[in-house]
């Protein structure tokens, strides 16, 4: 195979025509694309793409970033920076500390964890949320503040799904102060949600840049994507300034990657996944639900086919088991010896199934989920932690 890469003043036609392909996919005017190796590198590549656009502008105090405690965006330096998991952030390792800046989760499940009262009604805890993205941006002066990164479900925090109405009122206020709307849909995009992306068609809000990576080939190749708007493009390509945005990598639009997630697309539209999720994926979320039933679960949340199950020692108080005992992972080792697989996160069982998941196979996920439950507790009590 023959191969050269794009980074500078080449292409391939697998690149090429996925590029045109996304384009036509994702909402509005986002109609321009840079390819990358995953979804850290496509969140590297606008955070780089943002400070380009702002000095382009002329507005070069115009960098700072604002994104959520507990979201997660990468593993790369700027990426990490920008997440917004505690644990993800051990000493040991540097961060950029002085521009970019983290406003409290929309975990309606725990408010109290973000300073309001357990009993806040969910309309006021929106009102909250929203008011604190504009106080922060406030606080750090409008002229400063270049973008608002934000997951449309938190994926490895939690499978959070933020008041109905948040993305949109935060898109809003974005909108107010000149701010750029970053929608990581690494997770969410490419049929996850019954969508090709889901920020415009689930959340209704329309970002100004969009990074995808994961079903984008459905994990049969390393293939990321920063998809961003016609306004930004108009700016950092202005003719007659000379302006080139020089940044890329070795693999960025491989052929063999570009030709894997081509064909991925192919296969979803021919085999009508998106409309195949938009059905089983109430069925997936309201037979999780039953669950609730059980003592330890406190919450069983999600949308489409993302869910999470949250085990709590007190279902009243929502009193968490000690960290020690990783109750997620006592339940996933229960539920990988009855034959499923499900990611434990310390209190959290997440779960993302395939997108040709089958009404029957939901059963046996939500059965096998309470049998390993219920095994959990029995070993929970014969030990006196329950």
């Amino acid at each position: 195979m023959a191969y050269a890469s794009p980074f500078v003043d080449m292409t391939n036609i697998p690149a090429a025509t996925l590029a045109t392909e996304l384009a036509e996919l994702a909402p509005g005017e986002l109609n321009h694309v840079a390819l990358s190796c995953g979804g850290s590198t496509a969140i590297d590549t606008a955070y780089r793409l943002i400070h380009f656009y702002q000095n382009c502008r002329g507005k070069v105090d115009k960098k700072h970033i604002i994104s959520r405690v507990n979201s997660y965006h990468g593993s790369t330096y700027a990426s990490m920076s920008i997440g917004g998991k505690p644990g993800d952030h051990p000493p040991e390792f540097d961060y950029i500390e002085d521009k970019i800046h983290h406003i409290s989760c929309p975990n309606y499940y725990r408010p109290e964890e973000s300073g309001e009262h357990v009993d806040i009604s969910e309309a006021d805890f929106l009102a909250v949320k929203l008011q604190e993205l504009e106080d922060k941006i406030l606080d750090i002066g409008a002229h400063k503040v270049a973008a608002f990164f934000a997951e449309p479900v938190f994926g490895a925090g939690g499978v959070i799904v933020p008041p109905q109405g948040y993305h949109r009122g935060t898109w809003e206020i974005c909108q107010k102060y000149d701010v750029l709307y970053v929608s990581d849909e690494v997770v969410t995009a490419f049929g996850r949600l019954g969508h090709w992306f889901a920020s415009k068609e689930v959340f209704d809000f329309q970002p100004d840049i969009i990074c995808s990576a994961k079903g984008l080939t459905s994990g049969y190749q390393p293939l990321g994507a920063t998809i961003y708007s016609s306004a930004i493009h108009k700016v950092i390509s202005e003719p007659g300034h000379g302006r080139c945005f020089a940044h890329g990598f070795t693999y960025s639009g491989h052929p063999v990657a570009c030709a894997a997630a081509l064909k991925n697309i192919e296969i979803m539209a021919r085999e009508k996944l998106l409309t195949h999720v938009q059905d089983i994926g109430p069925y997936f979320q309201a037979q999780l639900k039953t669950l609730i039933d059980l003592p330890i679960v406190g919450d069983v949340r999600g949308v489409g086919l993302m869910a999470c199950v949250e085990f709590v020692k007190n279902k009243a108080s929502k009193q968490r088991f000690d960290e020690e005992l990783d109750i997620g992972k006592w339940i996933s080792n229960q539920a990988d010896s009855r034959g499923l697989i499900v990611r434990p996160i310390v209190n959290l069982n997440v779960m993302s199934p395939p997108l040709i998941i089958n009404h029957e196979q939901v059963d046996f996920i939500v059965a096998t989920l309470r049998q390993s439950i219920i095994a959990c507790i029995d070993d929970l009590r014969q030990q006196g932690h329950f």
